[in-house]
C-alpha cells in the first residue's frame, strides 16, 4: 500500500488511535452499533427460523384441516355426520378426529352476563383428537370414555387463563351454557391448532344431550403419511361430503408457520435496512473525524515530509488509522449483535444460531465503509506539501 512492511503501516495507522482514545471510542461506536444490529437481526432471525423448522419436524407437516364453507346461496354448510368415518377410510390417512362448535358461553360465575363470552368457544371433541393433533395435557386428564357422556370440560391454555383455572380438580367448576361443569383437564398450547387453546372442550355426547349439539362435526383433522398429503388433500372434499365437495374447505396448519415464516423474513429485510443506515452513518461519523485529524495534524504531516516521507506512506498511514478503526468498531459490534442474539434466543427457549456467514459478511462490511471513509482523508493529507503544513508548527 504505502511501500512499507504491513506491520509498519499498523503500527504508524494505530498512533493516531491511541493518542486520541474518546475520539477513536466515540467515532468506533457508530460502526459498532450498525454491525451490532445486522448481526443481531440475522441471528435473531436464523435463530428464530431454526426453532420453526424444530416445531415442523416435532409436529409434523402431514395435518390436514377439514371445514364447511358456503353454500351456492351464500349460507354456511355444515359437514354431514358421517364425514369422520369416511375420511377415515381414505387409505393414507394414519389418523383423523373432529370438533364440533357447541352455541353456549361458557362462565366462571352465574354472576357473569349470558353474553359475555370473554373471546372463547366451547366445542364438542371426539377423545382422539389429542393425539391426533400432537398435543399434550398441562393439568389433570384429557376427555375419554367416561368423562364424555357426563358434564366435564377440558380448557385449552388460554380458556384457562382468560377463566383464572391454574389447575384441573374435582371441585373447580364452570358454567357452560346453563349447566355446571367439571374442569377435568387443561392443556399445553398448542401450535397446529391455536383455535383449541381458546376452546373449552366437552364430550360429543353430552354435547348433545345437554348443550343442544347437532352432532356434526365443524372442523375435522386428519394426519396423513407425509408423500401423501396433497394426494389425500385433492379427495378430501368428495369424501367428506359427496353430494356437496365445493362446500368443503380444506387447509394445512403448517402452512400457517410458514406464512409466519415469510413475515419474519420481509421484517428481517427491514432491520437489516435499518442496520446498513446506521452502518452508513457510522462511516460518514469516521470520515469526518479522519478530515479533522489530517486539519489537526498538519505539522506532523510536514514533518514527516520533510524526514522523507513520500505521499503514499502518508496516504498509507491515513488509510490504515480509518481501516483499523472501522475494524475495532466492527469487531465490537459482531461481539456485541452476539450476545445480543444469544440473551434473546435464550429468553425464548430457541437453539442459538449465529450464521459465521453474517459475522464474515458485517465485518467486510465495516472494512469496506472504513475503507471509503478513509479513501478522501487519506488523498487529502498526502497532497499537502511539506512547506504549507510546517508552516503551523
Amino acid at each position: 500500500m504505502s511501500g512499507m512492511a504491513v506491520g509498519d503501516v499498523l503500527r504508524v495507522g494505530s498512533v493516531g488511535l491511541r493518542t486520541r482514545p474518546l475520539r477513536t471510542g466515540l467515532s468506533g461506536l457508530g460502526i459498532a452499533i450498525g454491525i451490532a444490529a445486522m448481526v443481531a437481526v440475522l441471528g435473531i432471525s436464523s435463530s428464530s427460523k431454526a426453532d420453526l423448522l424444530a416445531q415442523l419436524d416435532r409436529l409434523g407437516t402431514n395435518l390436514l384441516t377439514v371445514s364447511p364453507g358456503q353454500t351456492l346461496f351464500g349460507e354456511n354448510a355444515s359437514l354431514p355426520k358421517e364425514s369422520v368415518g369416511m375420511i377415515a377410510r381414505i387409505g393414507p390417512v394414519e389418523s383423523v378426529s373432529a370438533t364440533g362448535n357447541v352455541s353456549a358461553i361458557i362462565r366462571r360465575s352465574d354472576l357473569i352476563s349470558s353474553q359475555q363470552s370473554g373471546g372463547l368457544a366451547v366445542r364438542a371433541a371426539r377423545t382422539d383428537l389429542l393425539g391426533v393433533l400432537g398435543g399434550t395435557v398441562r393439568s389433570g386428564r384429557f376427555l375419554d370414555a367416561a368423562t364424555e357422556r357426563y358434564p366435564a370440560v377440558v380448557l385449552g391454555s388460554v380458556a384457562a387463563e382468560r377463566l383464572g383455572i391454574r389447575g384441573a380438580d374435582p371441585s373447580v367448576l364452570v358454567l357452560v351454557g346453563d349447566q355446571w361443569f367439571t374442569v377435568v383437564g387443561i392443556l399445553a398450547p398448542i401450535v397446529l391448532a391455536p383455535e383449541i387453546d381458546r376452546s373449552a372442550l366437552v364430550g360429543f355426547p353430552v354435547a348433545e344431550s345437554l348443550l343442544g349439539f347437532s352432532g356434526n362435526p365443524t372442523t375435522i383433522y386428519t394426519r396423513s403419511a407425509e408423500d401423501q398429503v396433497e394426494a389425500v388433500r385433492d379427495v378430501l372434499p368428495a369424501t367428506a361430503n359427496p353430494a356437496n365437495p365445493e362446500e368443503v374447505k380444506v387447509s394445512r396448519s403448517s402452512d400457517a408457520l410458514e406464512a409466519q415464516a415469510a413475515t419474519k423474513k420481509a421484517l428481517t429485510a427491514l432491520l437489516l435496512g435499518l442496520g446498513a443506515v446506521a452502518l452508513l452513518v457510522g462511516g460518514v461519523g469516521i470520515a469526518n473525524v479522519m478530515v479533522i485529524s489530517v486539519l489537526e495534524r498538519r505539522s506532523e504531516i510536514g514533518l514527516r515530509r520533510a524526514l522523507g516521507a513520500t505521499r503514499r506512506q502518508i496516504r498509507g498511514q491515513f488509510l490504515s488509522e480509518s481501516l483499523l478503526l472501522s475494524v475495532l468498531g466492527g469487531a465490537a459490534g459482531a461481539g456485541l449483535g452476539g450476545a445480543v442474539t444469544w440473551a434473546y434466543a435464550s429468553s425464548r427457549s430457541w437453539t442459538v444460531v449465529v450464521p459465521p456467514v453474517s459475522l464474515a459478511a458485517a465485518l467486510a462490511a465495516a472494512v469496506a465503509i472504513g475503507g471509503v471513509a478513509g479513501l478522501y482523508p487519506a488523498v487529502r493529507a498526502a497532497r499537502l506539501a511539506p512547506t504549507d503544513a510546517l508552516r503551523s508548527v
